[in-house]
Formats: structure tokens, C-alpha cells, sequence
């Protein structure tokens, strides 16, 4: 009889829910024989729940579906020459000595709106090639004056660092009639190092303060023949 009752309700739910497994199938993990769920299925109750079901599934499932409008990101990498916004980029090096005293390296047209805004009435320069062109215009029509050094470039063992033209750069930096003011060499290391480090040594500084601020800005490139000439700078016969 069983055998019967089995094989009848498998007929039905064959002809009459072929849709079954497909709509749903996690009903399969459950172990609920497809004779018994076929048969309870066609029941009202069950048959106004389910539906109910679906429709609340079919609404999620749109909820989840809809596109999602998104709004791009503000543009905050624009570019300065479409909206109109100066760049600032200080030199290579570029740091500040004391009140009113800035050290770097080479500055290049990048770098003129950057040293318009410090508001420099002089700049040191410790190289003995010409100023460029370039850099010229910038001093003459922003009113900044030029005092130019011309200190070898020079690598061990052949040193020759002129002690009296970094007492004349050093009479310069001094006077605060010429502050603000910009010292700087080709990388803002050796040659502006050896007469920042003699600065600090006016201003009373320890030696070894003064050589960590000099392999600061030297990094791997520190030389000795610099620490030793700071070492022996004597600032007895400086002005103050």
C-alpha cells in the first residue's frame, strides 16, 4: 500500500511540479522526501505562503539589482594651469637656518613661486659658474639681490675651502638688512653645509650638533675635509 501511495505521489509531482528543483532548490539539503513536500505544497495554506514568498524575494532581488547611481570624486589633482592654483615646490634640500636664513640647493623655475612666497630680499650663491638667465630675471623682477661666492667645487684628498670667502658669505648672513635670505650651492650639501656649519658655530653651537645638521643634508656624500675646516673655522675674527 505504502509502495502505492509513494509511487502515485511521485507521479503527481513529476507531471504537475517539473519546476520544482529548479525554484527551489535548497530545499534538498532538508531530506524531505519530494513525495511529501509535493503533496503539502498543493495545499492552500502553503500554497498563499510560498507565494507570498516569492513575491518578497522578487522585490529583494530587485532592491539588490537596481543600479546604484555614484557621484565621481572631486577632481583634487587638477591640473594648476586649468584652475588657476600656483604650485609651491621648495628646492632640493630646501630648510630653514634661523629667522629670516633658508639653505637649498639649485633653484629652477619650478621652484620661483615657492621662493616668491618667503618674500627673499638676497640670495647667497656659493658656485663660480654665471647665474642662469633664468634666475636673473626672477631676482630683477621680484627685487632680491645677488651675492655671489665662488667656491670651487672640491672632493678629497685635494680640499681647498677659502676660509675668507666664507667669512665674507658669513658677514652676508649677518646682516639682517639682507633678510630674508636664500643660501644655497648646486646640491645644498658641501658648500652651503661648511658655511651653515660655521654659522652655528658663531651661534655657539656643539660640534656634534653641528655635524649631525651637516650629514643631515651631505647624507652618504659627507666629507671629512668639511668637518674638519668647520672643526678649525675660527669665529673669534668674525663680525657678529
Amino acid at each position: 500500500m505504502n509502495n502505492k501511495v509513494r509511487s502515485l505521489a511521485d507521479s503527481v509531482f513529476k507531471c504537475l511540479f517539473p519546476f520544482l528543483d529548479k525554484q527551489f532548490p535548497f530545499f534538498s539539503p532538508l531530506n524531505i522526501p519530494r513525495q511529501l513536500f509535493a503533496f503539502l505544497f498543493r495545499l492552500p495554506p502553503f500554497k498563499h505562503f510560498w507565494r507570498e514568498k516569492d513575491m518578497k524575494v522578487g522585490a529583494f532581488e530587485e532592491d539588490i539589482c537596481a543600479p546604484i547611481k555614484v557621484s565621481p570624486p572631486p577632481d583634487i589633482g587638477g591640473d594648476s594651469a586649468t584652475d588657476g592654483e600656483e604650485l609651491f615646490v621648495p628646492p632640493l634640500n630646501f630648510a630653514m637656518v634661523d629667522n629670516g636664513v633658508f639653505r637649498s640647493g639649485f633653484p629652477d623655475s619650478a621652484n620661483f613661486s615657492f621662493l616668491r612666497s618667503l618674500g627673499l630680499r638676497t640670495i647667497i650663491y656659493l658656485c663660480p659658474e654665471p647665474y642662469p638667465e633664468t634666475n636673473n630675471e626672477f631676482l630683477k623682477v621680484n627685487g632680491i639681490r645677488l651675492f655671489q661666492f665662488h667656491i670651487e667645487k672640491c672632493k678629497e684628498p685635494f680640499v681647498n675651502i677659502p676660509e675668507e670667502t666664507i667669512r665674507e658669505a658669513l658677514n652676508v648672513v649677518l646682516d639682517v638688512n639682507n633678510h630674508p635670505l636664500l643660501i644655497h650651492c648646486r646640491r645644498g650639501k658641501h658648500r652651503t653645509g661648511c658655511l651653515v656649519g660655521c654659522l652655528r658655530k658663531m651661534q655657539r653651537w656643539y660640534l656634534s650638533s653641528i655635524f649631525d645638521e651637516y650629514q643631515r643634508f651631505a647624507g652618504a656624500k659627507a666629507r671629512v675635509s668639511d668637518q674638519r675646516f668647520i672643526e678649525r673655522f675660527d669665529v673669534s675674527s668674525s663680525k657678529r
